[in-house]
């Protein structure tokens, strides 16, 4: 929230460490003895404990406590947060409802810092994940070769099973390092190659670093657009790699943005905008229930769980979604109403991508450039087929794509 021309701040928020009191400045110390109200886990209570103010653990779900610490604007409050309350933590919830100069905040080292530091690693070379009440797929796009991930955990099973996915797909020669309790007396770091992964009895405060090695069967995502075919389980309803590239070269993803894939077939438009950054959201419309459980498989496998099913046929399965910024229409383009709903649910400047292989699909996509502009291509693409004990050029259907930005 921006600024409210408050005189001074009410509201102090501390990052706390597994130290507890013993290592928190001057200043921090001062602002909890000096509180009207405390607020935090149970853990961090009992870390800095004894107080005198009055306490209220988080509820569940922490958003509730909001009103309350609130309702105390003008008095003396204080939350405890863990680490850097603006790394993952509550500090970002708590600045969506009150002014940066109403708070006074005070971090220490997040756990991100502290592993960092404990493994001799550049925390800016590092992959930053949190995979705490987060899908354990989310990790997918970042196991490179050679790189090094850090990784919040949910809980003490996080890691083993995180050991199971590496193994599966290829990546088992990885160390996979726990660090557990970090910064206070029940510090404990333990390493494993994730396909020898034994360890037990994890604290569910841990941190994971993974040291990623790629072995001979693993196939790691690649950065740029196109993923290979077989990457998508499919009946045959699919975006081909050639096709999907220029299509999303054509969509542009920019960070945040949100996609319509109308018509999403195996999901592979979708999935691939998603992982053009982890911040991209995609609502994947599909009518088929095998198709939409394909693109569910589909989006998990490969490391996009924040695609979005949206069961049903377009346009009524439309109604209600967020606007997006670009909208893509692999099926459907001569379907009643599909465009018009597209176009206006899409966002003063989004663009709108259609792809058609048909001769009718091409006599809509012209009749729309005629009246709404954009730019129209015909792509076309040949690949090497056996033909006997030789070899020959095979022509894949050539498609039409229109592509049209909104005023």
């Amino acid at each position: 929230m921006l600024s409210s021309g408050a005189t001074a701040p009410w509201l102090t928020i501390v990052g706390l460490g597994e130290d507890g009191r013993a290592g928190l400045s001057a200043t921090a110390l001062a602002a909890l003895d000096d509180a009207e109200l405390v607020v935090g886990g149970a853990r961090h209570l009992a870390l800095v404990a004894p107080l005198a103010a009055e306490t209220m653990a988080w509820p569940s779900p922490i958003q509730e406590a909001f009103p309350a610490i609130l309702a105390r604007r003008g008095g003396r409050v204080c939350v405890l947060a863990s680490g850097d309350p603006f790394h993952y933590g509550v500090g970002v919830q708590l600045a969506a409802l009150v002014a940066v100069d109403e708070m006074h905040v005070l971090p220490q080292p997040s756990a991100f810092s502290l592993a960092a530091a404990r493994l001799g690693w550049a925390q800016q070379d590092c992959a930053l994940v949190s995979l705490h009440g987060r899908p354990l797929e989310r990790i997918v796009p970042s196991l490179q070769p050679g790189a090094h991930i850090l990784a919040l955990s949910w809980d003490g099973t996080t890691p083993a099973r995180l050991a199971t996915l590496l193994a599966e797909r290829g990546f088992g020669a990885s160390t996979i390092v726990i660090l557990e309790a970090l910064g206070g007396p029940r510090e404990r770091i333990r390493r494993a190659t994730a396909e020898d992964f034994a360890l037990d009895a994890i604290d569910p405060l841990n941190t994971i670093a993974i040291d990623v090695v790629a072995g001979p069967a693993a196939r790691p995502l690649p950065l740029t657009p196109g993923l290979d075919d077989d990457r998508f389980a499919t009946d045959g309803q699919l975006t081909k790699a050639e096709i999907r590239a220029v299509t999303l070269s054509a969509l542009g993803p920019r960070r945040g943005q949100i996609l319509w894939d109308i018509g999403a077939g195996s999901g592979s438009i979708a999935i691939e905008w998603c992982l053009s950054h982890p911040a991209n959201r995609a609502f994947a419309v599909e009518a088929r229930p095998d198709r939409t459980e394909r693109i569910k498989a589909n989006a998990l496998e490969l490391g996009a769980p924040d695609v979005t099913l949206v069961p049903g046929e377009a346009p009524a399965a439309l109604t209600g979604l967020p606007a997006p910024d670009a909208v893509f229409i692999g099926g459907g383009v001569n379907d009643a109403g599909v465009f018009e709903a597209a176009w206006a649910g899409l966002k003063s400047g989004g663009l709108l991508v259609a792809n058609v292989v048909t001769l009718e699909g091409e006599a809509r996509l012209a009749a729309l450039f005629a009246s709404h502009g954009g730019t129209m291509r015909r792509i076309a693409v040949a690949r090497l087929d056996a033909i006997g004990g030789m070899h020959g050029w095979r022509p894949a259907m050539p498609v039409t794509q229109w592509r049209v930005r909104k005023p």
